[in-house]
């Protein structure tokens, strides 16, 4: 059948670079490894130039294949499921982009075109490395190729086909067999971004943690080529700017990550130990262990097999990592994680085509690598930082094994769980962590290598040790830390952990100062480490200091469903344009507004006045119903920034997403003084008929006529409730002064007066008043976290450069 309207040239094309690529990676894998065993260098140059070529004909395949899944996205050619599955004809060129890796194929092709760079950088700087470092390379551009083929290879998928046609993919599909089938209404527009995704974050955050991922494969290419020619110490030089590169780029993508979850998520935090957060910084912990060990043996010739270990393991962890967050097993456990897209065997495999080698030539060749029998001095500078490197590698290991308790309970049939309190499951373990690396950190710098004079050391560090000393007090007792939700125990180890931040603060700012006089340059690793000290103190004043503001003194509470995990005290109900008290601060809820249809994404203002000074501010949390898969609401929080602190809103409830017309009619019931109602969810009683009420609420007098009755609801949770409905005549004109409990989505009339009783309107409906669940936190000095992570970044930067110019 021809169909009509599809335009089938950029698929063809876009599927024969992606087959291209994998014929070039292949032939660079096979030229670098022969280039790498070859005997004479005429044959090696021979087989190193063939390889180039390959490599070149692979960079432009991958970025061939970007350039066609960019041309069909962005001119909406919805016969492709790419395009009608991901994109959508509202969408900006910034989503277009981000679009092409919220596909599981995207995002692998995102990470093989970064490898395109760095081999790009490597060929010509790596120098007698080329050949076996661009062979671990180029192997991986081969394991990558594979996953955007989508070919069937003796009836089992290799990969996923990015240039698929929607006719294909439901090729059962009764519309198909019309051959204009892309004049429907449902072909004329795709998807969408997933509505959760729409966010600038979405654009920036990938590329960058991508970038990271890709960066791993350096310095582990580097280890595999020493272990692989047997020139075991020769190569730790200049991989060292590529290991403090990785370190820091990946680093940036997970915290962008963070700031990205602290913006838009509303679990109130920029980290909640989320299975998708562990797995990428795991392989950041064991890098920063291997690159302090890495740095040990270019200084004084130990800790080279602990290097090897780290830095394969590193990338290793990466591919784990891949495993974990691609093949569906997290989907109970993350919010993050991909579906099962059916390429788990591929999966696996990609990880034990470089498990193997590593393993096999790291134990087959650990003997041989040089080993100084004579241990490190205790008092030696490369003792403690190997005893660092050592702790980040227990920490990685505990987060990973818990992390991966889906998975070994799939092994052993077993149900092994973290527990209810994910977060505290890693944070009592972490703390301690937390508090031996400040101290190290704090410390070990003041270390000679080889061996150091207790007296020289005392000295060193009296003064940056007492001042320490004082400020963790200070901060101690009037920074108000009194996070006993654990129990004395935790609290002690979080003072603990804040001496330990304030010590890694002051004592790397003074050994810029005495130990390397001032001499910038040279201060990058000292940089690197005040930043973290700064990280982990906004990381412990703003999580043990979080405060709940929204207490709900409202008396209506809202039954959250249990899987919220809302506790509806700390969750304060808001009527529309109605001013609630909310302890320090006035709210009144003045407004939504829907600016997607589509996506149904709305925006709710919230208007705050502080009772002290009389600041007022507006915030705008959102909520977003997603557009994809099974369909739910995200509340996106907002957030007013001081200098010292934050305040975190999101909408937990509201009857305004499904705002509709309210339709309900009152019904009329005759009662008489302690006669009862029944209504869907409880019953009411009526207590007593005032005449002329006079109170806070209403000001009538002797010659007025007006009656209020006064009716006790009883809900069936037990929950009691009192409305007060009025009648009264002014100018003998009759009105009516209906009451709300909004909480049972009840109204209640007073209509009229009969001899001994009197006739009630009751009414139940859940569109009749606006409202919405606010949740609002404090973070105090929030902003310590993000300052730290720029400056520890910029330490990584200055160490890069330097030791860039070193390994020239």
């Amino acid at each position: 059948m021809d169909y009509i309207g599809e335009h089938l040239l950029p698929g063809k094309l876009g599927h024969f670079f992606s087959i291209l690529s994998f014929a070039a990676s292949f032939v660079a894998t096979i030229a670098y490894f022969k280039a790498t065993t070859g005997k004479t260098p005429e044959e090696e140059n021979s087989w190193k130039r063939l390889a180039r070529a390959a490599f070149a004909i692979d960079i432009v395949s991958v970025f061939s294949v970007f350039a066609v899944i960019l041309y069909i996205v962005s001119n909406h050619l919805f016969e492709y499921n790419y395009a009608w599955e991901h994109s959508g004809r509202s969408m900006s060129m910034k989503y277009l982009l981000s679009c092409i890796w919220e596909a599981q194929e995207g995002s692998f092709l995102l990470w093989t075109m970064w490898h395109c760079v760095l081999g790009t950088i490597l060929i010509f700087t790596s120098k007698k490395w080329e050949a076996p470092v661009m062979t671990v390379i180029s192997g991986a551009q081969l394991c990558l190729a594979t996953m955007i083929m989508g070919l069937y290879f003796f009836g089992g998928k290799v990969g996923i086909n990015a240039f698929l046609l929607v006719r294909e993919k439901f090729a059962e599909g009764p519309m198909f067999s019309r051959p204009d089938y892309l004049t429907l209404p449902q072909m004329q527009d795709g998807q969408g971004l997933n509505a959760l995704l729409q966010n600038y974050w979405m654009t920036i955050h990938p590329p960058v943690l991508f970038l990271g991922f890709a960066s791993t494969i350096v310095p582990f290419a580097f280890a595999i080529a020493g272990l692989w020619k047997k020139q075991f110490g020769d190569w730790t030089r200049k991989a060292l700017p590529w290991t403090l590169f990785s370190c820091c780029i990946l680093g940036t993508g997970i915290m962008m990550g963070a700031a990205w979850a602290y913006e838009s998520l509303s679990f109130a935090g920029y980290w909640a130990w989320d299975p998708v957060e562990n797995a990428s910084l795991v392989p950041w912990l064991i890098l920063v262990a291997g690159l302090h060990t890495q740095v040990v043996y270019n200084a004084t010739g130990h800790s080279l097999r602990a290097t090897y270990l780290f830095l394969l393991l590193g990338f290793l962890f990466i591919l784990y990592a891949t495993f974990l967050t691609r093949s569906g097993i997290l989907g109970d456990t993350s919010v993050h994680a991909f579906v099962d897209s059916g390429m788990n065997l591929q999966l696996i495999l990609f990880v034990v085509v470089f498990l193997v080698p590593a393993a096999w030539l790291f134990i087959s060749r650990y003997r041989k690598i040089p080993h100084i029998a004579k241990e490190e001095a205790t008092d030696s500078r490369e003792f403690w930082m190997f005893i660092g490197a050592l702790v980040l590698f227990l920490s990685s290991m505990f987060i990973i094994i818990t992390t991966s308790l889906p998975v070994l309970n799939d092994i052993f049939g077993k149900k092994w769980s973290a527990g209810e309190d994910r977060e505290f499951a890693y944070n009592r373990i972490e703390v301690f962590i937390a508090i031996l690396l400040g101290i190290f950190t704090a410390i070990t710098q003041y270390l000679k290598y080889k061996n150091t004079k207790k007296a020289d050391l005392l000295k060193k560090i009296a003064l940056p040790t007492a001042i320490a000393l004082v400020l963790s007090i200070l901060t101690s007792i009037f920074g108000e830390i009194h996070y006993d939700k654990y129990g004395a125990g935790f609290l002690a180890a979080i003072h603990l952990a804040v001496f330990a931040a304030i010590y890694a603060f002051v004592a790397n700012a003074d050994y810029i100062r005495t130990g390397l006089h001032g001499k910038l340059k040279a201060a990058g690793g000292s940089v690197a480490h005040l930043g973290f000290g700064l990280l982990l103190l906004g990381i412990l004043i703003s999580s043990s200091r979080k405060t709940v503001l929204s207490y709900n003194t409202t008396g209506i509470n809202l039954n959250f469903d249990p899987g919220a995990k809302e506790n509806p005290m700390e969750n304060i109900t808001l009527l529309k344009s109605v001013k609630t008290d909310m302890g320090k601060y006035w709210a009144t809820y003045i407004d939504d507004d829907s600016v997607d249809t589509r996506t149904k994404m709305m925006f709710f203002h919230v208007k705050f006045h502080k009772k002290d000074d009389g600041e007022t501010f507006d915030l705008y949390p959102n909520w977003i119903r997603s557009t994809k898969g099974q369909e739910s609401i995200s509340a996106n929080p907002d957030k007013h920034h001081y200098w010292n602190r934050d305040i975190f809103t999101y909408i937990s409830a509201s009857n305004t997403m499904d705002q509709r017309e309210d339709t309900a009619q009152f019904r009329n019931y005759p009662v008489a003084i302690g006669d009862t109602i029944y209504y869907s969810r409880g019953f009411m009683v009526l207590d007593k008929v005032a005449l002329n009420p006079n109170d806070s609420k209403h000001h009538f007098s002797s010659t007025d006529t007006a009656l209020m009755a006064e009716v006790r609801v009883y809900a069936k949770d037990s929950t009691r409730y009192t409305a007060t409905p009025l009648f009264y005549l002014k100018d003998n004109i009759p009105h009516f002064v209906a009451d709300t409990v909004f909480a049972q989505d009840l109204a209640i009339r007073f209509n009229r007066v009969f001899k001994d009783k009197i006739e009630l309107g009751v009414k139940e409906s859940s569109a009749m008043i606006p409202f919405v669940a606010l949740k609002v936190y404090e973070f105090p000095h929030i902003n310590l976290v993000w300052f730290g992570f720029l400056v520890m970044m910029t330490g990584f930067v200055m160490s890069i450069y330097r030791r860039y110019k070193l390994a020239a």
